[in-house]
């Protein structure tokens, strides 16, 4: 399990409410007891400054990683990466914070993050010998984005936080696939990794089924479309359902390359990315609801 940062608080400047540290002592507490592996250190978990953040990391097995992120002697200020076994294969997990000085926060400076990024990497690669490099980047994703489009084949994964953009299925501009964390801790990113044979990049298998679903809802909408046509009598309404099933052809056509079976072939890395909603329909943990309302009781403006 692992969190790409901007967990802790919901703006970079503190309003000097006590509920605000308490509120991310919460969070951080329970992220380690489900086991959390690791979180990058993003903008809106500095608000009450590093020493916050190392306090907890003096106590908590989660680890929290910034491979860029100095005070003013130049000194990284958190481990850059953490490496972890999972099912016989290794990761090696790298966090990145967003570049320039940290506001209201004296010394604080986020280095580049692709240099940083890289030359983390590429240590773990050549001296951990990882399997597959995932990038925790607490970024602006025009940012993250360019990790892909410049790492070259250094990197495979990058999970990315900062704006609050709506989550979006993974895409690839370059080698490494680019994934956006889940909305505010209402849903769950998964990433299911199928990892075997030499490197290379990773299959996205939920492109394809969802190619499929896409393409079993256009054939459905258009064999309506056709009846309902062959059932017209007026010649506008003709017209119109010609139109329709002209853009129901044309998205037919471009849905039936992505959708043909296959998957990943041999020797292929393969993954099938999705989101988890938390919904009203996994009950609440009654330890965990009890401590929330106390720092932000039913009716109030935060709950």
């Amino acid at each position: 399990m692992l969190d790409a940062g901007n967990a802790l608080f919901k703006t970079t400047f503190s309003g000097g409410d006590p509920q605000e540290k308490a509120r991310a002592q919460l969070l951080l507490e329970e992220m380690d007891a489900l086991g959390t592996t690791a979180m990058a250190v993003g903008a809106r978990d500095l608000t009450l400054g590093a020493d916050f953040l190392r306090a907890f990391q003096k106590k908590g097995k989660m680890k929290l990683l910034s491979a860029n992120l100095v005070d003013g002697a130049g000194k990284r200020l958190f481990d850059a990466s953490t490496v972890v076994s999972v099912g016989g294969v290794k990761f090696g997990i790298v966090g990145v914070s967003p570049a320039g000085p940290v506001p209201r926060q004296d010394g604080l400076t986020g280095q580049p993050p692709l240099p940083a990024v890289l030359a983390e990497a590429r240590r773990l690669r050549e001296k951990d010998k990882v399997d597959v490099v995932v990038v925790l980047a607490a970024l602006p994703a025009l940012e993250a984005s360019t990790l892909s489009l410049q790492s070259g084949k250094t990197l495979d994964l990058i999970l990315q936080s900062h704006d609050g953009r709506v989550s979006t299925l993974a895409q690839r501009d370059d080698y490494a696939l680019f994934m956006t964390a889940g909305d505010r801790g209402r849903q769950l990113a998964r990433a299911q990794l199928t990892v075997q044979g030499p490197r290379g990049p990773f299959v996205d298998l939920s492109q394809q089924e969802r190619a499929q679903q896409s393409l079993k809802i256009v054939e459905d909408n258009l064999a309506q479309a056709r009846r309902s046509l062959a059932a017209a009598r007026d010649a506008s309404v003709q017209a119109t359902w010609k139109e329709t099933i002209a853009g129901l052809e044309q998205r037919k056509k471009e849905l039936g390359p992505l959708s043909v079976p296959g998957g990943a072939k041999a020797g292929e890395r393969a993954i099938r990315f999705s989101y988890v909603p938390l919904g009203s329909d996994i009950p609440d943990d009654p330890d965990i609801k009890t401590r929330v309302e106390r720092i932000e009781p039913p009716g109030s403006a935060s709950h």
